[in-house]
């Protein structure tokens, strides 16, 4: 009888002892309610396991380690008298006001003016100019990814590596550690075998144990000789190429960065490599920033650290701000309730909000999941469109004739919330009017979600779409 009441008071102790201390955790740390709910609901309901699994899953160590590299990494480098005249000249009292200004006093990053950004509308031609820049690459070339296949196309672009470390280039290559787990042969691997030095971000192992699957590297970034840089939405891998054998299965764009905003660049990618490899090191900016561009462009980086919310709350407050259109273009859609206050609120004011989503996912459950969203954004008179084959990834966001917000991050919680992303400002009536006009093509072959679609769904289907947009914190 004792021997029973030992064994089921030490039950009670193993279940009890896990689950408070992450219900407690839980309540003093997790900032969204939904999500904090929903974790409390595990720990308690699933016994034993569920306070396990968010201590492995649910917690963001990320920030810790984060706080003990120098918070003002962007600003250590040393600026020169010609780039804090640049610098001045688009942050003037008289210029400060209105979208220009939003993205500095949530990011505290300056704009930067003397850009030139070029889109790239295919892989094909993105990976034609990227490794042709690896190959004319003087002094450094550094890489960060995703995703590295191991096909066609990421052997090229292994080969480019090797070939630039053979000339004596500094090579640092920076892949994400479960990223690269979407090819059969690990980039890791074939990198270091031809002499490559690279870098895994928070790669999962056994021990010491880290099971991160959250708080993913998803930033896409190429830097050549710290002077000019390639950065948007673009994995590396065969799917985003037309084949002589097959079409592209992925559509995405990627673009090109020459001007003052590549230091911004090159200090966000010393961040994320000295984060993951523990150097201290630091790059200085260069003294003279020359570039035939006119545009001025501001970075601002995003992830579950110092930045968090920083491109959830630029989005929110440039299309509240937004007095002509708005255009939004990305794979994955499960916006915020705040992002979809903002949304609505433009489209009652009259504003134009136009959203252009794939037709078909590649992630079904994401497209059930955001029906019952697009039901209440279309009663608010947003207009919907849906992207035919194949499946587009690119992420664009266009506010009336002059800004436009391009980079890694989907619209949805685990993009802008659980990974490290990179968005850059641009300000630039010639380059927000090319996408529009891309937008504008893109409508134009595209099949409109009229809001009768939404309303006559069955019952199984509204159950589905239902269930899949309780999980929407977590896809």
């Amino acid at each position: 009888m004792i021997e029973a009441w030992l064994y089921t008071h030490l039950l009670i102790l193993v279940y009890a002892a896990p689950t408070i201390a992450a219900v407690y955790h839980i309540l003093l740390f997790k900032r969204d309610a939904q999500s904090a709910l929903g974790w409390i609901m595990v720990c308690v309901f699933v016994p034993y396991v569920g306070a396990v699994v968010y201590f492995l899953f649910g917690i963001n160590r990320v920030g810790v380690r984060a706080r003990k590299l120098d918070r003002n990494l962007f600003s250590v480098a040393v600026e020169s008298g010609s780039r804090e005249e640049q610098r001045a000249a688009v942050n003037s009292p008289n210029d400060g006001r209105g979208l220009r200004n939003i993205g500095q006093r949530i990011s505290g990053h300056l704009l930067t003016s003397a850009n030139k950004v070029v889109p790239f509308y295919s892989g094909s031609r993105a990976y034609s100019a990227m490794l042709a820049s690896v190959d004319n690459a003087q002094c450094s070339v550094f890489l960060s990814t995703y995703i590295f296949k191991d096909d066609a196309a990421g052997v090229a672009f292994i080969d480019a590596l090797e070939r630039a470390v053979n000339r004596g280039v500094d090579v640092k290559v920076l892949l994400d550690g479960i990223g690269e787990y979407y090819s059969f042969h690990k980039a890791s691997v074939l990198l270091r075998a031809r002499g490559v030095p690279v870098a895994r971000f928070l790669p999962p192992r056994i021990f010491p144990p880290s099971l991160l699957v959250n708080l993913r590297n998803h930033r896409k970034l190429l830097i050549i000789d710290n002077n000019f840089a390639y950065a948007g939405g673009m994995n590396i891998g065969d799917n985003h190429t037309e084949l002589a054998s097959r079409r592209r299965s992925v559509t995405d764009m990627h673009f090109s960065f020459d001007g003052a905003i590549v230091d911004d660049l090159v200090q966000l990618f010393y961040y994320d490599w000295n984060f993951t490899t523990g150097d201290s090191c630091a790059p200085l900016r260069r003294k003279v920033v020359t570039s035939q561009g006119d545009m001025s462009c501001r970075l601002i980086p995003d992830g579950p650290s110092e930045e968090l919310d920083a491109l959830a709350l630029t989005i929110q407050t440039v299309i509240s701000a937004a007095a002509q259109s708005v255009y939004i273009m990305t794979p994955y859609f499960l916006p915020s309730r705040e992002l979809i206050a903002a949304l609505e609120s433009a489209a009652l004011r009259g504003v134009r909000v136009t959203v252009v989503l794939p037709q078909k996912n590649n992630m079904p459950i994401v497209h059930w999941a955001n029906r019952n969203i697009l039901l209440e954004l279309l009663q608010a008179g947003v207009n919907i469109f849906y992207q035919p084959a194949p499946f587009c990834h690119s992420k664009l966001l266009c506010i009336d004739k002059s800004y436009a917000l391009i980079g890694s991050a989907n619209l949805d919680p685990r993009s802008l919330r659980l990974n490290f992303e990179l968005g850059v400002e641009v300000f630039s009536e010639s380059f927000n009017r090319e996408l529009r006009n891309h937008f504008s093509q893109i409508v134009a072959v595209s099949q409109e979600l009229p809001l009768s679609a939404l309303a006559r769904r069955g019952v199984a289907t509204r159950l589905r779409d239902s269930i899949a947009a309780l999980f929407a914190p977590y896809l």
